[in-house]
């Protein structure tokens, strides 16, 4: 679905990510995982198109990702940022409506079975009953699962999220991450996501990809990856890894003076 090769990120002198070579396979679905600054919305916003590599190269189902032409690409991949404003008086309905820009040009979706597809996914987020509200009006939380629903109803392979748990409380947390997990299991999409949370992160995703901030990088099955000693060293913190049935739990160390 999406390839790298020998990518490199840059910020000022720092190198942030080095001679990655990383393959994402469709189904398959990726947690990134790194401490601030380690390069984790950098090389996001490098995947979705947003930022040119440093070096290397990034190619989507084949094609190389500067090739794809912008209407192209957003019919492939679909961009949930980390943080955004609602600048204009939109519905939720209408938010998520203008997802579908991509099956359209410049034609309007009157008419179409796109209300349908909007209300759907407003309603996988628990938000349908929001739906003539004025996004501004929303909460953070509401506003979030407002901009989930536009990026389900985007309806594209590839999904980039930048912590897509921001903002939601725990039930919706656990909500989201199940959801992504589903579409990679049972409709084939490719998942990408930044978070926090290692419980989430292990019980969503089947592979990790582990970021140190120096250019060091690590990559594999979340089951091979996130272990006590590798995450220790990533997070630059002790972290203690219990099993509880078939879950494992990730807890901090308190570190002694």
């Amino acid at each position: 679905m999406i390839e790298t090769h020998s990518l490199r990120l840059t910020v000022g002198a720092r190198t942030l990510v080095d001679k990655l070579d990383w393959r994402v396979a469709p189904g398959e679905c990726w947690c990134i995982i790194g401490r601030n600054g380690a390069g984790k919305s950098t090389l996001m916003r490098t995947l979705a198109g947003l930022r040119a590599p440093d070096g290397g190269t990034i190619s989507i189902l084949g094609r190389a990702l500067a090739d794809w032409p912008l209407d192209e690409l957003a019919a492939k991949r679909a961009f949930l940022p980390q943080s955004r404003s609602d600048a204009f008086a939109y519905s939720a309905i209408e938010t998520v409506l203008a997802a579908r820009h991509p099956y359209h040009a410049n034609r309007y979706w009157e008419g179409s079975d796109d209300y349908l597809v909007a209300r759907d996914a407003l309603a996988s987020m628990e938000v349908l009953d929001l739906a003539e509200r004025d996004v501004r009006t929303l909460s953070g939380g509401e506003r979030q699962r407002v901009a989930i629903a536009a990026m389900l109803a985007q309806d594209t392979p590839l999904l980039l999220l930048d912590e897509p748990a921001n903002a939601l409380d725990l039930a919706h947390q656990s909500s989201v991450m199940r959801l992504l997990n589903r579409l990679c299991r049972e409709q084939g999409k490719t998942a990408i996501m930044i978070g926090h949370d290692l419980g989430h992160a292990h019980q969503a995703s089947s592979h990790a990809l582990l970021l140190m901030g120096d250019g060091e990088w690590q990559a594999g099955r979340v089951d091979d990856v996130m272990r006590a000693p590798t995450l220790s060293r990533y997070l630059g913190h002790p972290i203690e890894v219990l099993e509880h049935g078939a879950r494992r739990l990730f807890i901090p160390v308190e570190e002694t003076e």
